[in-house]
């Protein structure tokens, strides 16, 4: 899965190569490959390679007209023919044509036969690699729902894996169309086919599970992702020795969902443990790299010592075995330039920032772009919290255009194009706020992440924008949208959708809809008083807000009475001065 740090899918992975499978799948009785987006053909790599003069000799290709296409020799020919020409260097384009006559062969063959084809899926899947190959993942999909269509599990094992390996490969290439929920199904429907034919405790359905655990985890629904990591892990231990890879690589993805749900010491203990297997099995680097992460759960529980300790230690060991100039090294520095800006050394953090943008600036041969994004986005993090926010929209902008053409990389760009937006925001460049806005909203739809929780907050902070343009019934549609998806995914009560409350009834207010306006408040104050309690600093912005509505629509606010223990918010931790910021007169919360 693009995007996610493990060892089974490292961020610098190459981008997709075509890959042709042989004529026939596998029989069951070999392991069931697991496709991996660099290389979205389900089987096994070829390893031919073109001779010296073979590119120079060879012969126009044949032309084939429809009526040969029911030669039933033809399919296999220009399947071999497709594999030849790739293997010559001669580019994909030639063997895209190819692979589609080959496929139209099959097809035809197949139906003559009124059996299901293999060699029909086959020849699906490859050209469907040709199409990931030239970037055209929108037209590979069509040949993928095909050829998963095809295989009949009643047939037989190499009918499953046949369709196992469809469901996984058409997984892939929705997750590089930035399709994360469709991802996922299709991983979900190949482990079941796996599982049906596998059983649920062989160590192949252990790497899909995995697969699918990362997967969730970049849909960011770790709940899940924790139950399927927790089954790969008791899979390889089962039936790999202790201290495996396989397990170092399981605790590493463990830690990470972890660390997103705040268990930290969780985190902490499988990334002890994933660091010994690394160090029985003499894998330096990634002890390094499971360094890194240690420090991270070091920087989160506020202990900066041993965290500045295991960042150093990770640093010495990229820097011998990598170079002084490696992304890696710069990778540390933007961790240490964190932990210093936290612990107020801010002229430390700036010089660790310096001294990854100049890595960055002249990256090493084999850097990778979405290495170069990511840390550029951190650093501007940091800027960001220093009060320099046009230092931060450089490096933004930067690290967008790194990742403009690089595909399955719309939900980052959204992320960016977000703070880019909060950025012009802060700066009071509203109209660049909106348009940045709006564009992270349009590839946050057409990605499918239009029911999370982010969305609604993106959805809230170009309402925020609209208001300060005077766009009123836009700001007040994008809060009604934003409201709804923040009360499914977060409740009713948290800070976020008590947010949106309150602009939406500025709004409201503003528009001249003032019985709607008392109504949200009204309501908001009712959250307050019996479930959050009323020592929050909002409360009383909000009851003063209410009052003036009241008095201006000539009414009295309804209340019962309320018991002492909800007078009271035990878990409120911010002062005055760390209130939420608002506008003036209207009463909008960002």
């Amino acid at each position: 899965m693009p995007g996610l740090v493990s060892v089974k899918t490292p961020p610098d992975a190459p981008p997709p190569r075509i890959t042709v499978p042989e004529p026939r799948p596998e029989p069951p009785t070999t392991p069931v490959p697991r496709p991996k987006p660099p290389s979205p053909s389900p089987s096994s790599r070829s390893k031919a390679t073109p001779s010296p003069t073979q590119s120079r000799n060879k012969k126009p290709p044949p032309d084939f007209t429809d009526a040969s296409l029911d030669n039933p020799d033809l399919g296999p020919f220009l399947l071999k023919l497709a594999r030849d020409t790739i293997a010559s260097g001669e580019g994909p384009s030639k063997a895209l044509d190819y692979a589609i006559r080959a496929s139209k062969s099959f097809e035809r063959c197949a139906a003559a036969e009124a059996e299901p084809s293999l060699d029909y899926a086959m020849s699906l899947h490859v050209l469907a690699a040709i199409y990931c190959s030239l970037g055209k993942f929108e037209e590979a999909v069509p040949a993928l729902e095909k050829a998963i269509s095809v295989p009949d599990v009643t047939h037989g094992a190499d009918h499953a894996l046949a369709k196992f390996s469809g469901y996984m490969q058409l997984g892939d290439t929705c997750s590089m169309l930035g399709q994360v929920d469709r991802s996922i199904g299709c991983y979900e429907e190949g482990l079941k086919i796996q599982i049906e034919a596998l059983g649920e405790t062989d160590p192949r359905v252990g790497e899909t599970c995995r697969y699918l655990a990362e997967a969730h985890v970049q849909a960011m629904q770790f709940d899940k992702a924790e139950e399927l990591c927790k089954k790969t892990l008791e899979i390889h231990r089962a039936h790999s020795e202790p201290a495996s890879l396989e397990e170092s690589a399981d605790r590493r993805l463990m830690a990470l969902i972890c660390e997103a749900k705040g268990d930290y010491e969780a985190a902490l203990e499988h990334l002890v443990l994933a660091s010994m297997a690394m160090i029985a099995n003499g894998q330096d680097n990634e002890v390094a790299a499971i360094d890194v992460s240690i420090g991270n759960i070091y920087l989160s529980l506020c202990r900066f010592d041993e965290a500045v300790f295991s960042y150093q230690k990770a640093l010495t060991v990229f820097k011998s075995s990598k170079g002084d100039n490696h992304p890696s090294v710069a990778s540390v520095f933007v961790r240490l330039a964190d932990l210093y800006h936290r612990t107020g050394k801010l002229r430390e953090s700036k010089s660790y920032c310096e001294n990854a943008l100049r890595i960055y600036a002249r990256p090493v041969p084999g850097t990778t772009a979405e290495e170069i994004a990511g840390g550029l986005t951190e650093i501007s993090a940091i800027y960001e919290s220093v009060d320099e926010p046009e230092e931060a929209l450089k490096l933004l902008q930067r690290a967008m255009k790194l990742l403009e053409d690089k595909p399955g990389q719309q939900s980052t760009i959204a992320g960016i194009e977000a703070r880019m937006g909060v950025m012009f925001y802060m700066v009071g460049r509203y109209e660049e706020a909106r348009s940045s806005f709006e564009s992270a909203i349009a590839k946050l739809r057409a990605s499918g992440e239009r029911k999370s929780a982010f969305f609604g907050v993106v959805l809230n902070q170009m309402g925020l924008a609209c208001v300060q343009l005077f766009k009123i019934d836009e700001a007040a549609e994008l809060f009604e949208e934003a409201r709804a998806i923040l009360e499914q995914e977060c409740g009713p009560c948290h800070q976020d959708t008590l947010g949106v409350y309150s602009n939406l009834a500025a709004t409201y207010d503003a528009m001249g809809r003032v019985a709607d306006a008392i109504e949200i408040l009204e309501h908001v104050l009712k959250l307050r008083e019996e479930q959050l309690g009323i020592a929050n600093p909002d409360f009383e912005d909000e009851k003063n807000r209410l009052a003036e509505l009241l008095k201006e629509a000539g009414r009295a606010r309804n209340r019962k009475a309320k018991s002492l223990e909800n007078l009271i918010d035990p878990n409120s931790r911010r002062t005055k001065k760390e209130a939420t910021k608002r506008w003036p007169g209207l009463g909008f919360r960002i």
